[in-house]
């Protein structure tokens, strides 16, 4: 009697786990054939782990262009692994004269979703090669044709802060307004704001302007994807960024921010004439404001980011004898989730991306 009615109730489980009508999953987090798989965070963890874990060699030494060398050369090995059909839409670009990871690379196994990718095997090589905090190396993918074309301006005028105020801000607005905002928002007196400014000659007038409202301002060299998800992230110390960095990393970091909650705004800030005709030509409207959706239109995109050197996301790389430790974080947009990975390796499996004396 016992028997036959234990028999029934797992008849009566395997009939319920077959049948769509008993699940509770969320339809909008159902992975479709051709949409990136949730496994592949773990796989961009392993790709960010290597650049890092090449790059940091590198830390202290003094040579910016041998720390990215290293780390674009480690991550450039990992993608081959990664199981999606890639193009690189944000790479090491002609700035850096790259041969590997430019725009247009075909990356991944070739097989599974078409993607977008946004590399930066070291976001912040000065950082790197001083031993200076922030140092990240990056990566970000979304599906095909939905990351914004940075192509036409490298500049921009950005805003970013939490979730708490993400509905409040308008980078159109004064500064002293948004940044009373953002203290309304989230229950704190407009002192205790502190805002995240890359520290150069062209903010100056930023900077005047934030302390005149009451704020404080906490300067970063390089850098400004670390210092966009700390600004979007609780319990950081930053509580937004302002000013004027790369049209590319505000990409990069509204990909994390899609999963945080938090907002970026950007307007294309054009540095001469030529430039600026270029965007127009391109169709642009240099007066619009760009949201995080407009930078990735996805909503089922990846980022990962693993420390290089210490800093407000994340610990560096780690040498310890015959161990390397690692700290990363991976976002996932459609499910909001968000990952600490920390990471121990084997010196002996990295050897071959070790600084040779």
């Amino acid at each position: 009697m016992k028997a036959h009615a234990r028999s029934k109730k797992r008849s009566s489980v395997s009939t319920a786990s077959q049948d769509t009508q008993y699940s509770t999953l969320s339809s909008s987090l159902h992975v479709g054939a051709d949409e990136p798989d949730r496994n592949l965070a773990l796989e961009l963890v392993r790709v960010t782990e290597a650049a890092a874990i090449a790059g940091g060699h590198w830390v202290g030494f003094g040579d910016k262009n041998k720390a990215d060398g290293a780390a674009v050369d480690a991550m450039r090995s990992f993608l081959e692994t990664v199981h999606f059909n890639g193009v690189v839409v944000i790479g090491e670009g002609e700035k850096d004269e790259a041969p590997m990871l430019f725009n247009g690379e075909r990356v991944g196994d070739g097989t599974g979703p078409e993607v977008d990718v946004a590399v930066d095997p070291i976001d912040g090589t000065r950082l790197t090669a001083l031993g200076i905090n922030n140092a990240l190396a990056v990566l970000a993918v979304a599906e095909r044709g939905t990351m914004f074309d940075p192509s036409a301006v490298f500049y921009m005028e950005k805003l970013v802060t939490g979730p708490e105020a993400a509905d409040l801000v308008d980078l159109r607005l004064p500064v002293k307004q948004n940044l009373h905002l953002i203290a309304k928002a989230k229950g704190v007196k407009v002192n205790q704001i502190n805002v995240c400014v890359l520290d150069r000659d062209r903010h100056k007038p930023l900077v005047e302007e934030i302390r005149a409202a009451g704020a404080r301002t906490k300067f970063i060299l390089d850098g400004d994807v670390a210092g966009a998800i700390a600004a979007a992230r609780e319990g950081t110390g930053v509580d937004a960024l302002m000013g004027i960095g790369g049209t590319p990393e505000g990409i990069v970091a509204a990909c994390a921010i899609k999963a945080l909650g938090g907002v970026i705004q950007g307007r294309l800030w054009p540095t001469s004439d030529e430039e600026k005709q270029k965007a127009l030509d391109a169709g642009h409207d240099l007066d619009r404001v760009l949201t995080t959706s407009d930078l990735v239109t996805s909503d089922n995109c990846y980022f990962a980011a693993t420390g290089i050197t210490d800093g407000d996301l994340l610990r560096g790389v780690r040498y310890r004898k015959d161990r390397v430790r690692t700290q990363s974080i991976v976002m996932r947009s459609k499910s909001g989730t968000v990952r600490f990975v920390d990471a121990e390796h084997h010196a002996s499996k990295w050897e071959s991306w070790a600084r040779r004396a």
